[in-house]
Formats: C-alpha cells, sequence, structure tokens
C-alpha cells in the first residue's frame, strides 16, 4: 500500500498529515515508529490524523501520535497545521473559526493567513491529579528529585502533562541530562514535557523542550503555552508573551484563571508524498 502523506512544520516542529476523513487511520505503533525513522522513513516529531469529528459540535477530529508510536493528549504547533490542512483542503477559510476535536477534546482554531493561525487552547489546569502529577496540593512550586538533584518545578496539563523549570543558560549541558529523566519521572503518572525556560523580561521568554515520546524538538505549542502559564500564576509575566523556541517564536495571551489560553504562530507546508506501508504488526 502506497500511504499518501502532507509533510508540515510549526516552526521546526515537525509531523506528518494523513487525510483519514473518508477511510479509517491505517497504521499500527510498528509502522507509525517506521514512518517516523528519520533515515529509513519521512521523519516527524508527531504524526496527525485527520478524520471525522466523533463529537458533533465540531467539525473534524484529528489524532496525534508521537515518534514512538505512542498516542498524545494534544499538540499546539500540529494544530496549527491541521488548520492550514484544512484551508487547503476547502473546509476552512480565511478569517473564520472552527471547532475541531482533539484527544482532549474541543479546540477553537481561526486562520489569520494562509500560513498563520491563533488557537484557543483551553484554560490550563494546575490540579495535580488532573494533570497527572503526585502532589498533595496545587502549588506554584513543587521540589522534585532528578538524578539526585532538586529541581523546582511547575506542573500543568495543556491537554498533557507538562514539567516546568526555569534556568539562567538554556545551553547548560546538565538540561542534556535533565530533560529525559524528568520527562519519565515517577511523579508524573503519565510521562511529562519537559521544559527549559529562561525568563528574559515580562514579556519575552526562551525555551527548550524534551517532549515525552519524541525528545527534544526545535518547538512545543504546548510547552509554549505551559511555561507563560507557570510564570502568569507566579506574577512574573505579563498577559501576552513572546515564546522563543529553538525553531521560532510563538506569541501567547492568558488573562489568568477563569480565560482559555490563545496561541498564535505560523504552519508551513513542507512537501507532498508516498510511504509504502511495510506489513502490519501480528
Amino acid at each position: 500500500m502506497q500511504l499518501r502523506f502532507s509533510k508540515m512544520h510549526g516552526i521546526g516542529n515537525d509531523f506528518v498529515v494523513l487525510d483519514c476523513r473518508q477511510r479509517a487511520f491505517p497504521l499500527d505503533a510498528v509502522q507509525i515508529r517506521a514512518l517516523a525513522d528519520r533515515h529509513t522513513g519521512v521523519g516527524f516529531d508527531q504524526l496527525l490524523s485527520i478524520e471525522p469529528a466523533r463529537n458533533p459540535a465540531c467539525a473534524f477530529f484529528y489524532g496525534i501520535w508521537n515518534a514512538d508510536g505512542s498516542p498524545s493528549g494534544q499538540c499546539g504547533n500540529g494544530v496549527r497545521c491541521v488548520a492550514a490542512w484544512l484551508h487547503r483542503a476547502g473546509a476552512l477559510a480565511l478569517g473564520h473559526s472552527v471547532t475541531i476535536e482533539s484527544p482532549s477534546g474541543p479546540v477553537t482554531v481561526r486562520l489569520l493567513g494562509a500560513n498563520e493561525v491563533t488557537v484557543d487552547m483551553g484554560e490550563p489546569v494546575f490540579e495535580p491529579a488532573r494533570i497527572p502529577f503526585a502532589a498533595d496540593a496545587t502549588a506554584d512550586r513543587y521540589e522534585i528529585v532528578v538524578d539526585d538533584e532538586r529541581l523546582d518545578i511547575g506542573a500543568v496539563s495543556m491537554g498533557n502533562p507538562h514539567a516546568v523549570v526555569v534556568v539562567e543558560n538554556l545551553t547548560a549541558p546538565a538540561l542534556q541530562r535533565l530533560g529525559p529523566l524528568l520527562t519519565n519521572h515517577p511523579r508524573f503518572a503519565q510521562g511529562a514535557n519537559a521544559g527549559f525556560v529562561q525568563w528574559l523580561d515580562r514579556r519575552h521568554l526562551r525555551l527548550r523542550v524534551h517532549e515525552r515520546g519524541a525528545g527534544w524538538t526545535r518547538a512545543c505549542g504546548t510547552g509554549a503555552c505551559a511555561a507563560m502559564a507557570v510564570l502568569h500564576q507566579r506574577g512574573d509575566v505579563d498577559d501576552a508573551v513572546a515564546v522563543e523556541l529553538p525553531g521560532g517564536t510563538l506569541r501567547i495571551d492568558w488573562a489568568g484563571p477563569g480565560h482559555t489560553l490563545w496561541m498564535t504562530g505560523p504552519a508551513a507546508f513542507a512537501f507532498e508524498g508516498e510511504w509504502p506501508v511495510p506489513a502490519a504488526s501480528t
């Protein structure tokens, strides 16, 4: 079977997008990992499928799989690519909003330009049980031990779990070791995206993210949202923040509890292709 796909990216966070509006999702976890291989497959951080909505209040559903074949609940850069893909397919007009269904629930997107999308990412979730994160009570900071080192983290869900650590130097060699360990820390029952954030001023942050199921990526949209939300809760940033990632910059707007958080940034097409699907695993 030849699998047709679109290769896309949001500030360097790259995706393979599959049109599953009129067919079932065709891949198992072994096939997803083969497609994700950057040497022998196509390569991606996440795989996105565009499918009929399960929720009648939504126009479409999109599925998310990490490069290791595991499912994901949300992907901020990915949903912008889904919106741009729908626009090119004639299903979303410029300047219009549409609600699409993610594995974590409905998401509203608005197409500002052919490749510029703003997304209502919902309200950040800080209650530990809903992240999920093992803690006795909700707090702005938690002390966590990683490889015998005590870290001060923020914990939040943006439809997927995040650990946020404020650092002075994003190039510190220790981060290469701490990122994977924090992603797999036992206090995060489902793992976590580990974000290391450098505070520049009240309207500017710099960020690196080690994503569960994908490793270090050039950008993480939900990670940018999580970093802003954690620092906003601490009173360290304003309601609108530019978050600079290795692949580019996202704008995050959040007025605080009781309000939803908005993420704005680009989405780009790289190429179209066909991939010979290996036999399904048994």
